[in-house]
């Protein structure tokens, strides 16, 4: 009997849980790394380790954790999440395995830092301060003029992401920023302020193999303007590889990735169409989140996680399709509820009118009864998600805006205060 083959996952999560049994169709145990002594708060929800041949927590000891996962001679490490990124990078170069390498990984997590190296490539960048202190962030708001952006410099799912009008309120939420703890759980290490761009927001997914980049999916951003956030996501749209859109943002995406060194493994990356033409919101280099690959397959057929096993582990086979466009054969959008109130949940009467909608794929409610309903400032604060999917893309956009027209006070029964 041969001995099992492994990869290496670096901080695999439940929004990321679906990449090892992926890995486990093509003959491949998984070996977990948690790149810290503790789960940050956010994934701190009972994570199921037995489909895992192991479980190594790093320590802050390079060599010891090569060391350790040497003894399953690993021929892949893959960064599961945002907080992994940095440790696979440093992982697979000591290992001598398939890499990005660590010269450019500060660029690949550091929000400054990669808005700087993509502008040293010649591509659009937004024009941005790394904050050093509150009176030059006020000047610095002052002569730019108009709406700001200030967010943290490393963070994800718009923790911390402030849209901010007069200087005061940049420094309010720069203070805010500083010392706090993310969703990571770790202390925000400083935080960035950046021009605020106008248009509409878009993902770009990827999976690449030595700079050769296949585009897995492309989504659009569904935005409202609630509780003091004017570009709140309520939605994300699959969109078709093709189209007038998709010809501005792609070309300019796969250039991102060459600037930042993303050569191999999976990309999600978010940018804008402004009038004067796609720039940059930030890149991660790994999966998408959300569970967006998911249902990206669901409606393709395969997407960043069947990529990216193809990418490390059957790579003649990527090399035989990385150019082939993804045909779309059901429209997907999934739809965010908004909450407006703080109080706590007692039931979602209007559950079975969603429920009775055509498109239903399914629903999760994130806040259940019993639970603290607030009011959504970001991805993390969308009290419940309701998916649509269906071959005929108009009765996905008709439930959708069901969907919407029924968020309202109706859609919560909430303890009165």
């Amino acid at each position: 009997m041969s001995s099992p083959r492994h990869v290496v996952i670096v901080d695999v999560y439940a929004p990321n849980r679906r990449l090892a049994p992926e890995f486990a169709k093509a003959g491949y145990e998984v070996v977990r790394v948690q790149s810290t002594p503790e789960p940050p708060r956010v994934y701190r929800t009972g994570f199921d380790l037995s489909p895992y041949a192991a479980n190594i927590v790093h320590s802050g000891d390079v060599a010891a954790t090569v060391d350790a996962l040497r003894a399953y001679a690993p021929e892949a490490v893959v960064a599961g999440g945002e907080m992994g990124v940095e440790l696979a990078d440093t992982l697979s170069e000591a290992m001598g395995l398939l890499t990005n390498g660590t010269a450019l990984s500060p660029a690949r997590r550091d929000k400054y830092v990669q808005m700087e190296t993509v502008r040293a490539a010649g591509l659009r960048a937004t024009r941005q301060l790394l904050i050093t202190d509150a009176e030059e962030l006020a000047e610095w708001h002052r002569g730019l003029g108009g709406r700001i952006v200030v967010k943290p410099v490393r963070s994800a799912a718009g923790d911390g992401v402030t849209f901010c009008d007069t200087p005061g309120e940049s420094v309010a939420a720069y203070r805010r920023i500083l010392g706090a703890e993310n969703v990571f759980s770790t202390r925000n290490e400083g935080a960035i302020a950046q021009e605020y761009l106008i248009g509409g927001e878009y993902v770009v997914d990827t999976v690449g193999l030595d700079g050769q980049h296949h585009v897995t999916d492309l989504w659009k951003y569904e935005k409202l303007s609630a509780n003091g956030i004017p570009d709140l996501s309520c939605g994300i749209r699959l969109l078709p590889r093709r189209g007038p859109v998709q010809e501005q943002i792609v070309p300019y995406a796969l250039d991102v990735l060459d600037a930042l060194g993303i050569r191999h493994g999976a990309a999600h990356m978010e940018l804008k169409l402004t009038p004067d033409g796609p720039c940059l919101v930030e890149v991660g280099a790994r999966t998408a989140g959300f569970d967006t690959p998911f249902y990206a397959t669901e409606c393709i057929g395969e997407a960043q996680m069947e990529w990216v096993v193809d990418a490390y582990v059957r790579p003649e086979r990527f090399a035989a399709r990385w150019k082939d466009d993804y045909e779309l054969k059901r429209h997907f959008i999934s739809a965010l509820a908004v909450s407006t109130v703080d109080a706590e949940l007692r039931s979602y009467p209007l559950l079975d009118r969603v429920e009775a909608l055509e498109s239903l794929y399914d629903v999760r409610p994130l806040v259940k009864p019993g639970d603290r309903l607030t009011p959504t400032v970001d991805d993390l604060s969308t009290p419940f998600i309701a998916n649509f999917c269906h071959p005929v893309e108009e009765i996905v956009d008709r439930d959708f805006g069901t969907f919407r027209h029924l968020d309202g006070a109706g859609f919560y029964d909430v303890a009165e205060s």
